[in-house]
């Protein structure tokens, strides 16, 4: 717990003890190639995961991958860094090409310090989609990560099929490094799915897919669903959320339908717009972008006219640029781009090409161009002559009915609206301007710079200056300003922010307890990570759902029931079960069958068909049997995980307090005289800094501001005080070179102001005390600081009883100095090698007794021994895992051998039953063949098993070199101490 305790004082939330188990589970094995968190939906994977990235960013280990769907890659940036302070960036094509033209040979290792300066660079984590790693696998690949954390990583579980050839790219890219995968479904239709994951984190669990299908195709056998179980153990943990009801507590959602009846020119627009999209050629669309450019022209229309007509001038202008060839047409998907914020990550799903402009030839051609623009002019004139929409003057009986409901639940009269367009986002805020809510609308998108926005972020950064609220990023300030002003403002009427798909991901809103879909997504996932906005940890109601539906719309009407009778999204505890999600493996591959069945079904009967077989293609989501075996397989007994949960509870608590304590002691002493502390010390406001760290010539403190600090999780109305944050990190650095000068320590019982009794026999005694440092390389790093004190006659005081005593408040006196003990050299070139600067250690030496000597030879022996007996056991695993892979390596030919034997006794028998001479001869030609065939395969099986085990036996020497210890034992310090 530990090695963890840095990661779990810097995190900006409260975590759960699921949470810090999973991370300990993760970081248990330093010779695991990877683990799979596999924890229900609901139960914070990202946290976990967060956990790890944070504990391997403080160990100066920040070569960190983050692959997601391309939708998810602004949450997991925010999380980052409202979570753990942790500065990440998105790698995409746009700044993949810009940071080629910059000069880097690989844009994924561009963002990296390399450690040079003062190991305060500006290390960046990547966050990349699925699609751009594996477009860019080799780059990927050239990069020595330290740790690559994929999430929804049930895309990957079809790796084991050939066609599968996004899973297989990564799987070759992420070969050789350390990975986390996140998923609530890591098996759902197949036990080849659990093969596939598991063999895409480490391909020595189990031998090849013959062999897996052989032992554990059927579960039926005991001792082969134990045997799996035993392999996937080390790798797979998944916590159910029945097993942490004493930590999180839910609330639940509450579903809200408001149908609407559009107006009859609403309804010739749609019905104009479809037959145009329907249309075998169109000349605005290209060729190779139709499909998209369809689907988000039908998002377009069904969201308000005010969106179809934005998006109609768009066509008419590219039709007119394409005759007037003046200029090339700008690109469409550009253009919609502006309006529809979504299209970006949609076109990444989707892989859509970039649009080649077609050359226009014939006057046949141009004459059919200028007749579909007039027709796109016909529609666009009537889209602006329609000023009110029906589903707007539902929005605003919705809100009335709405806000009764929260009233009724006790929740703030604060509701976020959903759509899909930056037009529509227009209309709504004109509509709701003319209402009680006029005073209390606030828009949240892409660019967030309407006047509302500028006032409110302004308002913001005066309110907030001199704070680490200020990020100094205005595009991160601005969005942190919009969700303050929606957080805080009051208005009578009630609070509303109109937010847009793009513009709204990432940010926590589980202060609002109403979720309005104005828009309603054909992406399941979109929609549940729309409500998690609001229905999430820290939700104290229960939230409303809104939604809409055009009662006239069969369509409409189907999609709805899908996704609320068979995704389950809006009613209930936990919204769409890990079932149903996850037989969705992409969410814009189900809506673009969607899409596909608005573009080609015209009659009713048609949309019944065609929805009726979408729900028997997701009938299937998950067998029984499935389930049966994800439980068995990946589930413990609550009993076992909820009292392993109160360990790592209590374990965390104290950790967490002991170097909350430490750092902020610590902290204290280094600004004595430069910030005034508050009365629980774990507060202060820093005046001035110090000259400790101005002095330092690398260094400069401008980028440290002044003002109240604290520690995370307390008021966040200060500067947030973590062990990474540049005021700690150059404390630490000043401390470690300032020289240490030859003390007595004047330790003072009283002013501790707690009784120990242990420390009272000692009062009036004086002795020495030691330091000591020892580093033992063996599987990465391990560093212990053993203490020793002992009396005047030289008696070593319990080791306990030392770090009690040292525990005491008091002062130094300065001694005469010595020389430097020859110990140091060795601890210096210890520490440069772990890429700290090295201690500047002066005359601060005073002889330590052969009693305290011994004291520090026995702490060493117990550390060394433990570390032994945990490589011991680590060996062990290892070993039994090569041993189980070479045995399945072995089973395939062993299974093709037995089966010649037995077409060779049938062929026996059927000699012996011959009729004929001819038959029988033929029966002994046909036995011949498979004798040799076999005879075959059995050499091929001894060679086989010579390669596997030379393999085996490398593999062991590999194990065996990273078990090598390097030992260094080297005194830190030591002096005389009194108590008093």
């Amino acid at each position: 717990m530990d090695s963890m305790a840095g990661a779990l004082l810097d995190a900006q939330v409260d975590l759960n003890p699921h949470q810090i188990d999973a991370a300990l589970f993760a970081t248990s094995n330093p010779l695991s190639r990877g683990v799979i968190l596999a924890d229900e939906v609901g139960l914070g994977k990202t946290i976990e995961a967060g956990l790890l990235i944070a504990q391997k960013w403080a160990e100066r280990k920040r070569r960190i991958l983050i692959i997601v769907p391309a939708n998810l890659r602004k949450q997991w940036h925010q999380e980052l860094a409202d979570k753990f302070g942790l500065p990440a960036m998105i790698l995409e094509a746009k700044s993949f090409r810009q940071a080629s033209k910059d000069g880097s040979t690989n844009p994924f290792d561009a963002t990296f310090s390399n450690g040079s300066g003062n190991g305060l660079g500006r290390d960046k984590i990547v966050i990349c989609s699925y699609q751009f790693a594996a477009g860019k696998a080799q780059a990927v690949k050239d990069v020595a990560w330290d740790l690559v954390v994929v999430d929804e990583a049930h895309r990957l579980r079809n790796v084991y099929k050939p066609d599968n050839k996004t899973a297989r790219i990564l799987r070759d890219a992420l070969s050789h490094t350390r990975k986390v995968f996140l998923t609530a479904t890591p098996l759902q239709n197949s036990l080849l799915e659990l093969y596939g994951l598991v063999s895409f984190i480490d391909d020595r669990v189990f031998g090849d897919l013959d062999s897996f299908r052989t032992q554990f195709s059927q579960l039926r056998d005991p001792g082969s669903f134990e045997a799996l179980k035993q392999r996937i153990s080390p790798i797979c943990k998944r916590t159910l959320r029945r097993q942490v009801e004493a930590y999180v507590k839910y609330t639940r959602r509450i579903p809200l339908l408001r149908e609407f009846k559009p107006g009859d020119d609403e309804t010739r627009l749609y019905n104009l717009v479809t037959e145009y999209l329907q249309r075998d050629s169109l000349f605005a669309l290209p060729n190779s972008q139709r499909q998209l450019i369809t689907l988000v022209l039908r998002k377009l229309l069904a969201s308000s006219s005010f969106a179809i007509a934005g998006a109609l001038e768009s066509l008419i202008r590219r039709l007119q640029q394409t005759l007037d060839e003046k200029a090339a047409p700008a690109p469409l998907i550009d253009e919609l781009n502006q309006d529809y914020e979504s299209l970006d990550e949609t076109a990444d799903e989707l892989g859509a090409e970039a649009a080649e402009e077609e050359k226009i030839k014939t006057a046949q051609q141009i004459a059919a161009i200028r007749a579909e623009i007039a027709d796109l002019d016909g529609f666009r004139q009537l889209a602006i002559s329609i000023t009110e929409n029906a589903k707007g003057i539902a929005l605003l009986q919705a809100l009335k009915v709405a806000f009764v409901r929260l009233q009724e639940l006790g929740a703030a009269k604060k509701a976020i609206i959903f759509t899909e367009s930056r037009r529509t986002q227009d209309y709504l805020l004109s509509l709701l301007s003319k209402t009680e809510y006029a005073d209390g609308v606030v828009l949240f998108n892409g660019s967030n710079n309407d006047p509302i926005s500028r006032r409110v972020y302004a308002e913001w950064m005066e309110r907030n200056k001199g704070t680490d609220r200020v990020s100094g990023s205005r595009s991160a300030d601005t969005r942190a300003a919009l969700v303050d002003y929606f957080r805080n403002n009051e208005n009578p009427g009630g609070t509303i922010m109109i937010a847009t798909e793009a513009g709204a991901e990432g940010i926590n809103l589980q202060f609002c307890s109403l979720v309005i879909n104005y828009d309603l997504p054909w992406n399941p996932q979109r929609i549940e990570q729309r409500i998690g906005r609001c229905h999430r940890y820290g939700q104290k109601h229960d939230v409303v759902v809104v939604n809409f539906l055009n009662r006239d719309n069969e369509a409409d009407r189907r999609v709805y029931e899908l996704l609320d009778q068979k995704f389950q999204l809006f009613d209930g505890v936990f919204g769409a079960s890990d079932e149903v999600l996850g037989a969705v493996e992409s969410g814009v591959d189900f809506e673009r069958r969607i899409a596909d069945i608005y573009q080609n079904c015209r009659h009713p009967n048609d949309i019944h068909t065609a929805f009726e077989q979408l729900q028997l293609d997701l009938a299937g989501e998950i067998s029984d049997a499935m389930l049966n075996a994800r439980k068995s397989l990946l589930e413990n007994f609550d009993e076992v995980v909820q009292e392993r949960l109160k360990i790592a509870k209590r374990d965390a608590a104290s950790s967490l307090d002991r170097l909350e304590r430490l750092l902020m002691r610590f902290t204290r002493a280094m600004l004595d005289g430069h910030a005034e502390f508050e009365g629980d010390a774990l507060a202060f406001t820093l005046t001035h800094v110090p000259s400790v760290i101005t002095n330092m010539g690398d260094v400069s403190g401008e980028h440290i501001p002044l003002g109240r600090y604290e520690l995370p999780r307390r008021s966040e109305e200060a500067h947030i005080y973590r062990l990474q944050h540049p005021l700690a990190q150059n404390l630490l650095r000043a401390a470690l070179r300032q020289p240490l000068e030859p003390t007595r320590l004047h330790l003072d019982y009283d002013a501790y102001g707690l009784k120990v009794s242990v420390l009272e026999a000692l009062r009036g005694q004086q002795g020495i005390a030691a330091v000591q440092l020892l580093r033992v390389e063996s599987l990465g790093a391990t560093e212990e600081y053993l203490l020793a004190a002992g009396w005047t006659d030289h008696q070593a005081l319990d080791a306990e009883i030392t770090e009690k005593l040292l525990a005491l408040p008091g002062h130094a006196e300065s001694l005469p100095r010595v020389d430097t003990p020859p110990t140091q050299a060795a601890l210096s070139s210890a520490l440069a090698s772990s890429e700290q600067p090295p201690l500047d250690f002066a005359a601060a030496h005073v002889a330590i007794p052969e009693a305290l000597r011994q004291e520090l030879a026995g702490q060493k022996a117990v550390i060394i021994g433990n570390i032994e007996r945990r490589n011991l056991g680590l060996f062990s695993d290892e070993t039994e895992k090569l041993d189980a892979w070479a045995d399945d390596l072995k089973v395939g030919l062993e299974r093709e051998i037995k089966e010649l034997d037995r077409r060779i006794k049938e062929i026996r028998t059927k000699s012996k039953g011959a009729a004929t001479l001819s038959e029988k001869l033929d029966a002994q030609k046909d036995q011949r063949e498979l004798e040799g065939q076999r005879d075959k395969k059995r050499r091929e099986l001894f060679t086989r098993q010579d390669e596997i085990q030379a393999r085996r036996d490398r593999l062991i020497d590999e194990l065996e070199g990273q078990l090598q210890q390097n030992i260094v034992m080297a005194d830190l310090f030591s002096c005389h101490w009194t108590l008093t």
